[in-house]
């Protein structure tokens, strides 16, 4: 079996939120994204999807091309050879941004074929420690909403099952700190106390400021703070974690895996939080989870719950899924929710097949 051939393609997708379809603001309603199939001789598919390329997009997808049109003829079950030989080639152009953008749809693309070439699922192929597991709502609960929007959005979530959610402090605004205590007040407040709640920072706060207002929301049991200082400042990062009871989430403005070992030694983080697309595909996710795993820390992922959700899953290790779902409309069907569970596909590989009408829609 040989890669035959690939095509890729840009996508401008609707940035929707579904789960309360409740919008926070004039924020931008669609992202850029690069599909890709890559190809081969006895007529297997793999997909993968990349994004945050922007304005760059349109570079993005040139990269994804001129990297998949020297993967050609390759044997596909060889990933490790085939993502080497894409490095001594590309990574002078890296080891961040647009190439490791690029290398991750490879990759995903490729591990995808060869769970369909064995007829396995991923979950399965890379360790399928358990079958289901849990995931928290996001992109919900955004800071742009009033606090009444943010109850009523909660309680929508609640209602729908979710035992795990998230919302967002870093207020619009010059906000003080009772601002932003309030608001996780009034989440937790309509939720109650048993259901598992996070809240995300998105590199907004310094690190006295992640540590003072941190230590006032104690009594509010927040599962993580996430991102709460730029995500390469790994020794403020520790200083706030070794200062705050409440765990501290991170790692998802990453590239690759070098990056990592610099945060879990630098004990910055709690929780190690690892982006498909910015890591460089399925193959350097695994190696950090099992990085983070030697390091006794959790690992969890970043959007794109139908993929991630294989190796979250894979792995001992694994916490919990986000569960954003705005790229699932790329797709004809993707894993179930149950009791705040998403469930494992039987199919092989990724067990996602595009949804032609919908990429058809979406071409940009």
């Amino acid at each position: 079996m040989k890669i035959a051939g690939y095509e890729a393609t840009i996508l401008k997708v609707p940035e929707d939120e579904p789960l309360t379809n409740m919008r926070a603001g004039d924020r931008d309603q669609f992202r850029d994204v690069v599909i890709l199939r890559l190809r081969t001789d006895n007529g297997l598919e793999g997909i993968g999807v990349t994004f945050y390329g922007g304005k760059m997009t349109g570079s993005l997808c040139t990269a994804v091309d001129e990297l998949c049109d020297l993967t050609v003829g390759a044997d596909p079950m060889r990933v490790e050879a085939i993502i080497e030989t894409l490095r001594a080639v590309g990574e002078s152009a890296g080891p961040g941004g647009i190439f490791t953008l690029a290398l991750s749809a490879i990759d995903t693309a490729l591990w995808d074929i060869k769970g369909k070439a064995l007829d396995l699922p991923l979950w399965k192929l890379l360790g399928g420690h358990r079958d289901r597991v849990p995931t928290y709502a996001s992109g919900a609960l955004r800071r742009g909403l009033t606090d009444d929007q943010a109850q009523q959005a909660a309680s929508i979530l609640a209602d729908k099952g979710f035992r795990e959610m998230k919302t967002q402090m870093a207020l619009p605004g010059n906000p003080t700190p009772a601002d932003e205590i309030r608001r996780v007040q009034v989440v937790r407040e309509a939720i109650g106390p048993d259901i598992k709640l996070m809240c995300d920072i998105n590199q907004r706060w310094r690190p006295e400021q992640a540590i003072d207002i941190g230590s006032r929301v104690a009594d509010v049991g927040l599962f993580w703070l996430e991102d709460v200082t730029t995500a390469d400042d790994y020794q403020g990062l520790a200083r706030v974690t070794a200062a705050l009871y409440t765990p501290i989430a991170g790692g998802e403005y990453l590239y690759g895996i070098a990056p990592f070992r610099q945060m879990i030694e630098a004990r910055s983080v709690d929780i190690v939080m690892v982006d498909i697309a910015r890591a460089g595909g399925v193959t350097p996710w695994m190696k950090i989870a099992g990085m983070a795993e030697a390091f006794n820390l959790p690992i969890v992922s970043h959007v794109m719950p139908e993929i991630l959700v294989h190796l979250v899953a894979a792995c001992p290790n694994g916490l919990t899924v986000e569960y954003m779902p705005w790229t699932l409309a790329l797709y004809e069907e993707t894993p179930a929710i149950e009791n705040g569970e998403l469930v494992l596909p039987d199919k092989p590989g990724l067990g996602l097949k595009f949804d032609e009408k919908a990429i058809a829609a979406f071409r940009a």
